[in-house]
């Protein structure tokens, strides 16, 4: 009899219910057309969800659709609709640089994820504008001094070599089979990372519990931003939270190390060592000590760095190998001139001079960084309304994506040729078409770290090529790209490996 009444009432609301269904899903699509007005874009999204499902389910066609929408107009933008969210995507080179120059708070606020905030926290270093940020990367600038990059470079080719070795055994092992990249490339990077910024305050087990959360945070980029328990954002979400009190926790053994006047080692010595005098001399003027020096708000920018450092140098390592192994005449030229500068029977580390003098490869490495951007877009989300063109004002509240990608196909002879030599010195199109160059983005949130990510490429490469034979296993589409968050060959760059050096170096 209950069951029947509660049948009977549900009927009669049912009607209601859609009703008030159906008025929310048109309400949805005015807000939605009234925002995209005539730029190019779906003329229906779905209820609530919009395209998310197509964007998970394959984010390179998703883009790619977006890209063609945005080049059939004259404006060179186009727009969509994910998870309640209207997104702008920008291809024009122009029209990026207008937002990267306008972050502050009443235009553009830059997220680096378009749930970046739930991820990473409030108070990151990605977040941050004005004073308060250029305060913030004067601190970081002792980290990449060419002292600092000296130091790294020694900590950085010990960890390449161990993992080239390593993966010379995985091949021979997998032989005749290939052996894949990528998560090799992923876990020596996380390895190098941990090292360079922290390494002597991170055991072993601390670094394999670093490795686990740092994989949960990998996998919930990826996914429908569910903050729900059982869901892989939520887990990604507390994993952060983790890392970053692992990282306070180097933070603080630092501190102790650099004020007893212990020699730097690492990226965060360095840093607690500028940070140890700046509040000395806070101290003796009778001021307060500078803010955003706490151990925990310090772990969070740290994170910031492992991030930064971490998928774009994974996805750069990958299509180093893809573009070297489809053009055997670039890869001779490399050998030939790390052969002039450096040999892996001299048991001796290649130098800051050596790696400087090896421009044909840091000419590869940079060319490599054009034809494929790593991080192929910069979210930034509308604070207020602002007009981008005179046709187009972007509504507060917008995902607004910049494309660096498509900018590196823009001004450039010939840009969908791979040509090291356009960045060497007779040619410097760098240079000229700096507008275009946009890997590392620009602006005031332009990449602080990026002499140090070329120095590990053009050490990658000239370590890879030296030590290593190496051949691609190609199959029809292995080099598309592929979305795992950065771009990456769709086979995870497939290869087999051989030794090519008479012995390996002895670094002892």
């Amino acid at each position: 009899m209950e069951s029947s009444s509660m049948s009977v009432s549900f009927a009669s609301v049912a009607p209601y219910l859609l009703s008030l269904i159906a008025f929310l899903v048109f309400l949805e699509q005015i807000s939605y057309l009234k925002r995209k007005r005539l730029i190019p874009g779906p003329a229906f999204v779905f209820p609530f969800i919009g395209n998310a499902v197509s964007l998970v389910r394959d984010p390179t066609k998703f883009w790619d659709l977006q890209s063609a929408l945005a080049k059939s107009s004259d404006l060179g933008i186009s727009a969509n609709y994910i998870v309640g969210r209207f997104i702008v995507f920008i291809r024009s080179t122009d029209l990026s640089h207008k937002v990267f120059a306008n972050v502050r708070p009443d235009a553009f606020h830059l997220v680096g994820h378009p749930f970046g905030k739930k991820l990473f926290g409030e108070h990151n270093l990605i977040y941050m504008m004005g004073q308060e940020h250029k305060d913030i990367r004067r601190r970081i600038a002792p980290n990449f001094t060419p002292k600092a990059l000296a130091a790294y470079t020694s900590l950085q080719q010990v960890i390449i070599l161990k993992h080239l070795m390593a993966w010379e055994t995985l091949a021979f092992n997998a032989s005749p089979a290939p052996i894949s990249l990528r998560l090799l490339c992923r876990d020596m990077n996380l390895d190098t990372s941990q090292t360079v910024f922290v390494g002597p305050y991170l055991s072993q087990k601390a670094r394999e519990r670093f490795n686990h959360d740092y994989n949960f945070f990998n996998v919930g980029l990826m996914k429908l931003p569910i903050d729900l328990p059982g869901f892989a954002f939520r887990e990604a979400r507390l994993a952060v939270a983790r890392l970053i009190k692992t990282l306070a926790g180097c933070t603080e053994e630092s501190k102790a190390k650099m004020e007893a006047g212990e020699e730097p080692r690492c990226l965060i010595d360095f840093w607690m060592q500028e940070t140890l005098r700046e509040i000395a001399a806070a101290t003796d003027s009778g001021e307060p000590s500078p803010p955003h020096l706490s151990n925990a708000e310090i772990g969070g920018h740290l994170f910031d760095f492992l991030f930064a450092a971490q998928d774009a140098s994974t996805s750069s390592l990958l299509w180093a190998v893809t573009f070297l192994d489809s053009h055997p005449d670039v890869l001779a030229k490399v050998r030939e001139e790390v052969a002039g500068i450096w040999s892996p029977e001299s048991d001796t580390m290649i130098t800051a001079e050596q790696l400087r003098e090896m421009r044909y490869t840091e000419a590869v490495a940079r060319e490599v960084v054009r034809i494929r951007a790593p991080a192929t877009m910069v979210p930034h989300i509308a604070g207020e309304d602002f007009q981008l063109t005179e046709s187009y004002t972007i509504p507060k509240g917008t995902i607004v994506f910049p494309s660096v990608f498509e900018s590196s196909f823009q001004g450039f002879p010939e840009p969908e040729k791979f040509e090291p030599e356009r960045f060497m010195e007779n040619r410097q199109e760098d240079r000229f078409y700096k507008k275009n160059y946009l890997a590392f983005g620009a602006g005031a949130h332009q990449c602080v770290g990026q002499r140090y990510a070329i120095n590990h490429l053009v050490l990658f490469i000239a370590m890879f090529t030296t030590l290593l034979d190496f051949k691609r296993h190609k199959t029809d589409g292995c080099d598309d790209l592929s979305y795992v968050p950065t771009i990456c060959p769709k086979d995870d760059c497939k290869v087999y490996l051989s030794r090519r050096c008479a012995r390996y170096p002895s670094f002892s």
